[in-house]
């Protein structure tokens, strides 16, 4: 018997998906451990840069059910939600309030971390434009922000779980195929130019984040002559 298909996630927003989650692990693995790693922290960090940018365009000129209007939470959709008179497809407006509370989050996580310091090594590639009293204001609020987002990880991983076991809603399938079972429009849009659009936003969010464009510091001044005694 043939089972009727529909296309929902297509293959940009898949990619982001599973890029982000890769990264934001590898980014709280790294600034766990710290020493050596925190290098590749500050880079990863850019690499979410990048996925953030990329996601934020897509959302404008990405597929039907990628397009941040097409799962705008609203008021109107939430409480419809609630009394289960909501049948929308693609993100439920719980969900998609969820998947802007993240994408807020994650923002303010790498915004801050671009001017964040360890007190030791490490600065953020944008430290010089702020200086140290309000890098370390910054800082505090790195730490803060990953606190809710570990909350927030741990919410989505429940949900995930809560419907696959309890409401048998598969929702994991859709985001490793595209497709999803049931009757359903498929997601239309987001061709090459608009995919080209959205690498275009995100290499140049990271080169921005990069402060490659900043002028390089000066040299340390020469060290005193010591004298001979």
């Amino acid at each position: 018997m043939n089972q009727e298909k529909f296309r929902l996630w297509d293959l940009p927003t898949r990619l982001f998906h599973w890029a982000l989650v890769v990264a934001v692990v590898a980014a709280i693995v790294s600034g766990q451990l710290g020493g050596n790693l925190i290098e590749w922290h500050g880079r990863i960090g850019l690499f979410i840069v990048g996925l953030l940018a990329f996601r934020l365009a897509w959302g404008v000129v990405g597929s039907t059910y990628a397009r941040f209007l097409q799962f705008l939470p609203t008021p109107v959709k939430i409480a419809a939600y609630l009394r289960g008179e909501w049948h929308g497809v693609g993100h439920n407006p719980l969900g998609a309030l969820s998947v802007f509370v993240l994408l807020a989050l994650l923002t303010a996580q790498v915004g801050s971390g671009l001017f964040a310091n360890d007190d030791i090594t490490f600065v953020g590639p944008l430290f010089d434009l702020v200086g140290k009293n309000l890098s370390n204001r910054l800082t505090g609020i790195h730490y803060l922000v990953s606190n809710a987002i570990y909350v927030l990880i741990a919410l989505h991983i429940a949900a995930i779980a809560f419907y696959g076991h309890v409401r048998k809603q598969k929702l994991g399938r859709p985001m490793l195929t595209g497709w999803k079972d049931g009757a359903g429009e498929s997601a239309a849009g987001g061709g090459a130019l608009a995919l080209i659009l959205a690498l275009a936003v995100a290499g140049s969010a990271v080169y921005g984040a990069s402060g490659a464009w900043l002028p390089a510091s000066p040299p340390p001044p020469p060290a005193a002559d010591t004298p001979n005694w």
